[in-house]
């Protein structure tokens, strides 16, 4: 069963969490706890309210009262309209009472003057009093009041925002590119946690036969490293998966990290790469620093195509490229002057025609797995893992399954499985049946029905006549694939389909070929020949069968004129530009001989459909009537198909095979009695 591994973030270091915890949101706050106290203490020290000396505030009145009655030594004039007055030790006790003798320090009073001109002319004649009659004069100072918030707001908040600054960048920004600012060169690997219960195991991939050799021996050498050493082998130095999409590369992948006893590091090829340049490359190192501190250990990229680039076609980029400077750190590390050893690499790829060159020589990806889609026998094996968890009634045929599913990739037959239990439980089902699976097929291939999609009673008869003639044709071809059903409700973009078992040919021959096209024409001949018209409905047909047709002159060497002739670039790697393989006439032979083969095949179509006229009619007007016809139904109208499939050949010769494999019974032998 396709599980899924969740495994522990890595920390800078390299080190997972070992209790498996995720650290607590709450405490990644408690900066901010601190940075608002550290706040609160600066404007506590800064308020003028929090001083050593004793303040009291008086009216102007006693304020001048004091300072006549010789109880002030001196005074601080703000231009805020305050003064300030120091009390004399000895009358203190007049000013504040005796309870505050306690205090230590010198006393104070405040008040509101009227302005700092009027109350210092005021204070400069009681000094002149003061001074004619030998007193000691009043110490007068003026001085700019201090707007303590203003203060802050200049001197402190700027700073507190700048650091606030610097946390958000190291732990917002920073956190996703890496865990902080200072760490984004650091590689965000995933080490695979070996103790843990669900993990993925080769017997969880069904399928697969050859590639799971391929990673099997690696595993074992990792195992058992003596085994190989002694006879002077090495171990492959790197390994790539090569397949379509959902054929189970990240799958088998998973499989080496259940397997394997050593550290298995996973990365995707789209995390090496930043905003940031020279990131790509520091990632690189420090993976497989990581990988050289635990070795024998296994690196795993998946995707690697989108660092692994062939370099140098893009001719408008820098040369400061971010992508090719990851590739050559990656070139460096896997087999440059430095020493990898006990490191292995496992990546994964559907684009393996766009990597680079020397990313693919002996010494870095020594070998290259193919993991191609699933035959007959393997789409079984797969069937059988992914419906253990599904509740079936006695209806199931996992052979027929198999059989209704070619082309389909190990992610699709799970989605299918899916798709059948979802259904099954819409319609209110105890267990998930054949018919079930049917409708998840038809839902993947063709899209969901479209009951409300009203058609006039012409567009449907067209349909009709168009379906059925692709049945007609296909049915009476030795070549042409098995119908399952035909339908004239819409489907998707699609106003009707017919569903058909493709035979799984390892080659295929220019026979195959035409029957195809003769298939794929017989919709549109169906309505030129019984209806006299021709619709838009045909243009997926006919664009199949003008791709098909170009193929056969310009790639497989099928034409008459042309032969043994292949302008096809298997490599990808020649741009051509504006200018093509071949010259004008070339093309015009290639042309004409396309037009001629579609020609050829829509004369052969109209042929057959004349011959069988009767059988089309009537398939024609069962499927107005009933909307969907089954091979059941095409059998009783046009008789038994004379040739098998090969799906039907491969399951046959399987089933004779095991029946030939059966231990036969020894026959019992017959008690003999002593007495005889």
């Amino acid at each position: 069963m396709d599980g899924q591994n969740k495994n522990n973030q890595n920390m800078p270091n390299g080190m997972g969490d070992p209790n498996g915890q995720k650290p607590d949101k709450k405490r990644s706050w408690t900066w901010l706890l601190y940075l608002l106290g550290c706040v609160a203490v600066v404007f506590w020290l800064a308020s003028p309210e929090n001083k050593s000396t004793k303040q009291k505030k008086l009216s102007y009145t006693q304020f001048t009262a004091y300072i006549e009655n010789n109880a002030v030594s001196k005074l601080v004039v703000m231009d805020d309209n305050t003064a300030r007055a120091t009390i004399r030790p000895e009358s203190y006790t007049l000013v504040f009472g005796s309870d505050d003798k306690s205090n230590d320090s010198k006393g104070e009073v405040q008040s509101i003057i009227p302005s700092v001109e009027e109350f210092s002319k005021y204070i400069d004649g009681v000094n002149q009093t003061r001074a004619e009659a030998g007193q000691t004069v009043i110490d007068v100072r003026y001085e700019k009041a201090h707007d303590y918030w203003y203060f802050i707001l200049v001197n402190v908040v700027p700073f507190v925002l700048i650091v606030l600054f610097f946390v958000w960048m190291s732990r917002g920004i920073g956190g996703a590119m890496g865990g902080s600012i200072f760490g984004v060169g650091r590689a965000k690997a995933q080490l695979f946690d070996k103790n843990k219960k669900d993990k993925v195991t080769f017997k969880d991939v069904a399928g697969l036969v050859g590639a799971k050799q391929e990673v099997e021996e690696i595993v074992a050498f990792l195992k058992n490293p003596k085994k190989y050493t002694d006879l002077g082998g090495k171990i492959p130095k790197g390994a790539l998966l090569v397949g379509p999409p959902g054929t189970g590369k990240t799958l088998l992948a998973k499989a080496v990290a259940g397997e394997a006893d050593v550290p298995f590091f996973s990365m995707s090829g789209s995390d090496f790469v930043e905003m940031f340049v020279g990131v790509g490359a520091s990632r690189v190192r420090d993976l497989f620093r990581q990988a050289k501190e635990k070795a024998p250990a296994i690196i795993f990229i998946d995707e690697i195509d989108a660092i692994g680039r062939a370099r140098g076609k893009n001719v408008m980029t820098g040369g400061n490229d971010e992508r090719e400077s990851t590739l050559n750190q990656l070139l460096t590390e896997m087999d440059g002057f430095g020493t990898n050893s006990g490191v292995i690499i496992l990546a994964a790829t559907n684009r393996a025609d766009v990597l680079d060159a020397a990313l693919l020589r002996a010494g870095r990806f020594d070998r290259q797995i193919h993991v191609e889609l699933p035959d007959l026998q393997e789409r079984k094996e797969i069937f059988q893992v992914h419906l253990r968890p599904l509740k079936l009634d006695n209806t199931m045929d996992i052979d027929f399954l198999a059989k209704q599913t070619p082309g389909f990739s190990g992610a699709d037959i799970a989605n299918v499985c899916n798709e059948a239990a979802l259904i099954a439980a819409r319609n209110n089902k105890k267990k998930v049946g054949k018919q079930d699976f049917m409708d998840a097929v038809d839902r993947i291939i063709g899209g969901l029905e479209r009951k409300t999609k009203i058609m006039t009673d012409e567009e449907k008869r067209s349909i009709a006549y168009h379906e059925a003639g692709h049945a007609t044709i296909s049915w009476m071809l030795q070549y042409g694939n098995p119908l399952v059903k035909v339908t004239i409700v819409p489907r998707g973009v699609a106003l009707g389909a017919a569903w058909y078992l493709p035979e799984e040919r390892q080659l295929t021959n220019k026979e195959h070929i035409l029957d195809d096209l003769c298939s794929l024409l017989g919709g549109r001949a169906a309505e030129q020949l019984f209806l006299d018209q021709t619709s838009t409905g045909a243009l997926n047909d006919l664009e199949r069968a003008t791709k098909q047709a170009y193929a056969m002159v310009a790639y497989y060497g099928m034409s008459d004129r042309l032969k043994d002739i292949s302008f096809y670039d298997s490599t990808g790697r020649y741009d051509y530009g504006f200018t093509k393989p071949y010259s004008e006439k070339t093309a015009e032979i290639i042309d004409q001989e396309s037009a001629r083969i579609i020609a050829e095949q829509m004369a052969r179509a109209r042929e057959i459909l004349k011959e069988n006229e009767k059988g089309h009619h009537e398939m024609a007007e069962l499927l107005i009537e009933k909307e969907v016809i089954t091979t059941e139904d095409v059998e009783r109208i046009l008789g038994p198909r004379q040739w098998k499939s090969r799906g039907d050949q491969i399951i046959e010769a399987n089933a004779a095979i095991a029946q030939a494999e059966k231990p036969k019974r020894k026959p019992r032998k017959k008690k003999v009695d002593e007495e005889a």
